[in-house]
């Protein structure tokens, strides 16, 4: 048998396994105990669970290990109105209530806040990590409206790790071995030193095996290999005085792959590159990307046509040809992928962080909670996940190779740098391909990745980040019916590097052909890739909160809190490979080898009032908010509590990214606020064995921030929502040996004002009278469309008259779509509307004025009132059941089974059919073998049972890029066996 096949077998084997000697406890051998309490700290005091008037869950270091959560992914198949995916940019999303990170960019804040031991972390490698030696997790689902953070707008996740046991040495220690030869190792040593000192030192080792197989190499990537330490120091002079000092250190780098699938229904036109209709293993046409478009024939035509279009003999091919993905496989199945360009992936991360809680008196206690953070992540991947046809003798290399030379008196000898940059070895010697560079020269400046048969399309996404944080807050004790808390917290973060490359061979070709062409061969244009390079993002934040809490009898509370805060941002960034407001590109001597040094150039500046080529575009913004929240809660008993509340969130606005002038789109993007209305009631019966928690709430949102792309780009908008819902959670334990697990949610997400955008999947809007362009510069949608609705005919022959006069073809029907769509030039068509010649004016019976056609730059807008807001699914539910069979010799058996249901859902605010996302199931199971006094245990697992591959994210790309779907989902089935100790 196999390695694998054993290791089944043996998990089975433990599963059925019953000690021979053992006696399993009856249900009347049992004492009813209740469930026991957990304390948390959601309102910065510890309470029990079940009086904090809020909706939060928890879960402690036992229920971690019970339901198998070890990272993120899994935190959020047991919590009511949650969900979590990995995102396109090294980032994730963690969606609660509807609300997540919506908003894509270097100055966006996130939705949902990260905390460790109430400390905010503002950018994160947290949830790559597994999760280890914590104390507890605790969730907190609504907008924190007073205490916490920088008030994040969908709730917060709070990582509370564990402390060093003053009293006694402790350790503990576990290896796991699984599928995918996956390794997993954690270990914990506790050490008090003296009766005020204690030392706890935690981490852990985990490497496996890629998920996925890739044919093209016979290898498997998305591999893991990774590791984190914990170290704390806990000091208590005296009892009323209690500081910790905690640092911690992760490092990956492996094959992880940001992409894992990418799906397309090929548009055989290239006007769109994937049709809007739907997704399937296909890849996006190569001719509507555009690395394509600017090394075609067609577009080096257009940009010589003053010499008569010299320069379309060097293309690479045409636009109305062969796809450069037309031999491309594309393997069936989530996990099997055929690329000629394998990921890698580096993160790295440490905290320093300090807490002092001090007894201020009898009456008044202080706590203080700073540290440092740093993270930083450099990932590449193939961007196509496919691999392009062969360049070997491409006519225009071979083209290039013949005329391309100096001292053959050819009229092309200025392309000699080109040449020989770009094919030092001839026409079939391969093609050499810039690497991502972040001065901006790639092969021209001697930073090239390679020599090969065929352009690897591959992108690079990196960037640093630190933070300094401080926070401080007083709390009361007064034994009166008042009791309050104030405080304040300073964040101030840095993000710098913030970067994202695309490169392709077509782009390197189009930079120096182009750029030897304009300046003689002097120069190529800068940069031979796309790059959007946010050199500093920064972030000064302070907020003033404080609360009062009114006892105004032993059942009835009333809690008031309010918060003002201040945050200014600061974005310094760039975008290359653009046309500036005159339509130029800048132009780089070859061999230079830093951008800035050869022409102090390093980006353009799209500011309308300076145009040009400038240093890098810089904006700032202010935002200032008051918010706050109001609880009224009231104790029938002991055991039950019903409240009421309302709280305001908000989260401050941003900066977008620099773009041409071309596409109008807002330099800054607003805040967001939110108004919550929530009651809810916490209850426990049946003498502490069943705990059942209800809570239903309505959010009217304000300014949500939602991301687009524009031009390789993400850019946001604001639009408004109403979301209302209810939650269950339910913990039954009718005897000691019994734990059940229950939760389920319902989720009313929709758009609740008009607001029109254009869809860029389909920039037709759905009109039949509107011609889909794509933009041989800079490979973007537009359309045109009739100033008189319904003259179908008109505008084809329209946009058929101006695209003959520059050699280009006619519309064609565009299939998925109910309209036609062409290759052309967007300011070309639409400068010939406002002022056309006379043969046009004669055409269309318009002897004065502009002729009836408008183009319109991002596509026909459409309505997205009523729209359901995405990663927001309708229905979730979750149980989970564990029995606990007590031996008369001191062991235990313990087997769990855990099933969890996700309702469907949109990727995408445009909804249909195209982004919807089906409901999935998850069953993992584990059966446990416990030494006496829990000294050691013995565990069989298996996760996500029946091998479900449901897709949990997506991101549509750029019409540049061909309009493919990037698709995130489920972990694969995993099993294994473990076996630890602890003492």
């Amino acid at each position: 048998m196999k390695k694998l096949d054993l290791l089944a077998a043996s998990a089975i084997a433990l599963a059925l396994a019953t000690p021979a000697a053992a006696q399993v406890a009856t249900p009347e051998d049992e004492a009813t105990d209740s469930i026991p309490d957990i304390v948390v700290t959601a309102q910065r005091q510890s309470e029990r669970l079940q009086d904090v008037p809020i909706a939060v869950s928890a879960f402690s270091a036992d229920a971690l290990e019970k339901q198998q959560i070890e990272n993120a992914s899994d935190l959020q198949l047991s919590l009511p109105n949650v969900t979590f995916t990995k995102t396109n940019f090294t980032a994730s999303s963690f969606t609660i209530r509807g609300i997540g990170d919506l908003c894509v960019g270097a100055s966006c804040d996130s939705a949902t806040g990260i905390h460790v031991n109430d400390m905010p972390l503002l950018s994160t490698r947290l949830f790559e990590t597994e999760y280890f030696d914590l104390e507890r997790v605790e969730v907190l689902r609504g907008p924190q409206g007073t205490l916490f953070g920088r008030n994040a707008t969908s709730g917060v996740v709070n990582f509370i790790t564990a402390k060093p046991d003053l009293t006694s040495f402790g350790a503990s220690g576990s290896f796991e071995y699984g599928n995918y030869e996956s390794y997993k190792v954690n270990g914990m040593i506790n050490v008090p030193l003296g009766e005020t000192l204690g030392v706890r030192v935690a981490g852990y080792y985990l490497n496996r095996d890629g998920y996925t197989k890739n044919l093209f190499t016979g290898n498997r990537i998305d591999g893991r290999d990774l590791y984190a330490l914990r170290g704390t120091i806990r000091w208590e002079p005296s009892s009323s005085t209690t500081f910790d000092l905690i640092g911690y250190y992760f490092h990956e780098k492996d094959d992880r792959s940001r992409i894992q699938k990418q799906l397309c229904h090929r548009d055989p036109t290239g006007i769109l590159g994937c049709s809007p209709d739907k997704l399937a293993y296909e890849t996006t046409n190569g001719n509507s990307t555009l690395a394509a478009l600017l090394s075609s024939n067609e577009f080096l035509g257009v940009a010589s046509a003053s010499s008569g279009g010299a320069l379309a003999r060097f293309g690479l091919g045409s636009i109305y040809g062969t796809d450069p993905f037309s031999n491309a496989v594309v393997p069936a199945g989530v996990r099997t992928v055929n690329i000629d360009y394998e990921p890698t992936y580096f993160a790295e991360e440490y905290h320093i962080m300090g807490r002092l809680q001090q007894q201020l008196g009898e009456q008044l206690s202080l706590t203080m909670t700073g540290g440092y953070t740093h993270n930083k992540v450099d990932s590449t991947s193939d961007y196509n996940l496919a691999i392009e046809n062969s360049l070997a003798n491409n006519p225009g290399l071979v083209q290039l190779n013949t005329l391309g030379r100096t001292g053959i008196g050819s009229p092309f000898a200025f392309l000699d740098p080109v040449r020989r940059a770009l094919i030092p070895n001839g026409a079939a010697g391969g093609v050499c391909q810039s690497l991502g560079d972040p001065n901006g020269v790639g092969v021209y400046g001697g930073n090239s990745i390679g020599c090969f048969p065929t352009s690897l399309d591959f992108d690079r996404s990196k960037l640093t980040n630190r933070q300094f944080s401080v926070e401080a807050h007083v709390d009361s004790n007064f034994d009166g019916m008042f009791n309050f808390l104030l405080g304040g917290i300073y964040v101030d973060s840095k993000t710098s590097n913030n970067s994202y490359m695309v490169n392709a061979f077509g782009l390197d070709y189009a930079a120096g052909i182009l750029g030897a062409a304009n300046t003689g061969g002097a120069a190529y244009f800068g940069s031979p890739f796309y790059h959007s390079d946010t050199a500093q993002t920064r972030l000064k934040s302070y907020g003033i909160f404080g609360e009062g809490y009114f006892d105004f009898t032993d059942k009835l509370k009333l809690t008031v809190g309010v918060r003002y805060n201040h945050d200014e941002k600061y974005a310094r960034a760039r975008t290359t490979l653009l046309q500036d407001s005159n339509g130029q590109f800048a132009a780089v001597p070859f061999g230079s080898d830093n951008l800035t040094d050869a022409l102090n150039y390093a980006a353009l500046d799209y500011d309308a009032n300076t145009p040009g080529i400038q240093s890098y575009a810089e904006d700032s913004v202010t935002f200032g908010r008051l918010t706050g929240r109001a609880v009224l809660d009231y104790k029938i008993t002991d055991d039950n509590m019903v409240y009421v509340s309302y709280s305001r969130g908000y989260k401050s606005g941003g900066i977008n990214p620099p773009l041409s002038p071309i596409f109008a789109v807002p330099s800054t993007f607003g805040p967001e606020t939110v108004d919550a209305f929530e009651i809810g009631s916490k209850n426990s019966f049946l003498n502490g064995t069943l705990r059942l928690n209800l809570t239903g709430f309505y959010y009217k949102y304000k300014n949500l921030q939602l991301s687009r792309i524009v031009a390789r780009t993400s850019v946001n908008d604001n639009v408004s929502a109403n979301i209302y819902g209810v939650e269950a959670e339910a913990i039954i334990s009718p005897i000691r040996a019994i734990l059940v697990n229950l939760s389920a949610s319902y989720l009313h997400t929709k758009v609740s004002d008009d607001k029109f955008l254009a869809n860029p999947r389909d920039p037709s809007g759905g009109r039949s009278d509107a011609v889909i362009i794509k933009d041989l510069q800079n490979a973007s949608n537009c359309a045109v469309v009739p100033t008189t609705a319904g003259n179908v005919v008109g505008v084809n022959t329209y946009v058929a008259a101006v695209n003959s006069g520059i050699g280009l073809r006619a519309p064609v029907p565009v299939p998925g779509t109910n309209t036609t769509g062409a290759y052309s030039i967007c300011s070309a068509l639409a400068a010939t509307a406002a002022n056309p010649p006379a043969a046009l004016r004669a055409l269309f019976a318009t002897p004065t004025g502009a002729l009836p056609f408008t183009v319109l730059g991002s596509g026909v807008e459409v309505n997205i009132k009523g729209n359901q807001l995405p990663q927001a699914p309708m229905y979730k539910f979750s149980a989970g059941f564990q029995y606990r069979a007590e031996f008369q010799n001191g062991m235990s058996l313990v087997p769990r089974a855990d099933l969890t249901y996700t309702g469907e859902s949109y990727a995408s605010i445009f909804g249909g059919n195209i982004n919807r996302m089906k409901g999935y199931a998850i069953i993992n199971a584990q059966i446990q073998l416990n030494g006496r006094d829990d000294r050691w245990f013995l565990r069989g697992f298996v996760s996500n049972l029946t091998k479900n591959n449901a897709i949990t994210g997506e991101y549509v790309t750029d019409q540049s890029s061909g309009l493919f779907t990037n698709i995130f989902t489920l972990e694969p089935r995993r099993y294994g066996l473990a076996a630890g100790f602890k003492f």
